[in-house]
């Protein structure tokens, strides 16, 4: 452990759980890294990730944004790709798009398909796969609602997915937000994982949740739950 996060450390009791805005508040106090660090959500999930039935993927718009507006691409054809202009994608269109990532264009953080383009756009998956970036219909990135997507994804809408060792990591804003707007953000990543709890998951679901700036140490959070048994 850094001096620095040894310090941070002091001031927090790790011995108890925080409410959210107290986390907020300390998570803000402690940050003093020399540029706006980013706040994160850490949420360890009592899931078995090897289950197919017991995986934890999906979406959240956050009522305050991440503090960056991403880079969206759209792949469409027809009307659609007028939508996805007008909505706002940096980025738009058909068989020429694919073609262009396909021969390296990588331009873009998020990428939305719709359904009817999934089959040409199939090949890039070797490309865009590793890098996180293939759509998928479960983080929503597949759709025909394309304004209503766009428009969400500008305004801070976020994916989170359990890792391998079961946790989520999400970010939740910026550092330099008000304390009451990231609270609301924090605590929207919180009920969103809580709402898409599988069925099968049993016990304790959500087992602990910290809280932290991208460069300080984590605050231990107040989560109340229903035990299934």
């Amino acid at each position: 452990m850094g001096k620095r996060i040894a310090n941070i450390r002091k001031g927090i009791d790790l011995s108890r759980q925080y409410s959210v805005k107290e986390a907020v508040a300390l998570v803000k106090k402690n940050a003093n890294a020399k540029f706006d660090e980013t706040v994160e959500v850490h949420l360890k999930l009592g899931i078995d990730v090897k289950q197919s039935d017991q995986q934890v993927r999906s979406t959240v718009a956050l009522p305050h944004g991440t503090g960056k507006t991403k880079k969206i691409a759209v792949i469409a054809k027809g009307d659609k790709v007028k939508e996805a202009e007008t909505a706002g994608a940096d980025v738009f269109g058909g068989q020429d798009l694919i073609d262009k990532i396909f021969g390296g264009f990588m331009d873009f953080e998020i990428l939305v398909v719709t359904p009817d383009m999934m089959k040409d756009a199939a090949k890039l998956g070797k490309t865009l796969g590793p890098k996180g970036l293939m759509p998928n219909p479960k983080s929503g990135t597949v759709t025909f609602d394309i304004a209503k997507t766009v428009k969400e994804l500008k305004a801070g809408r976020i994916e989170f997915k359990a890792d391998p060792q079961g946790i989520v990591h999400a970010i939740a804003g910026k550092v330099s937000f008000p304390e009451e707007k990231l609270a609301e953000n924090v605590q929207a990543v919180i009920d969103a994982v809580l709402k898409v709890k599988p069925s099968a998951s049993k016990g304790v679901y959500m087992q602990s949740v910290f809280v932290s700036s991208s460069m300080g140490a984590g605050i231990p959070v107040a989560v109340e739950q229903k035990t299934a048994a």
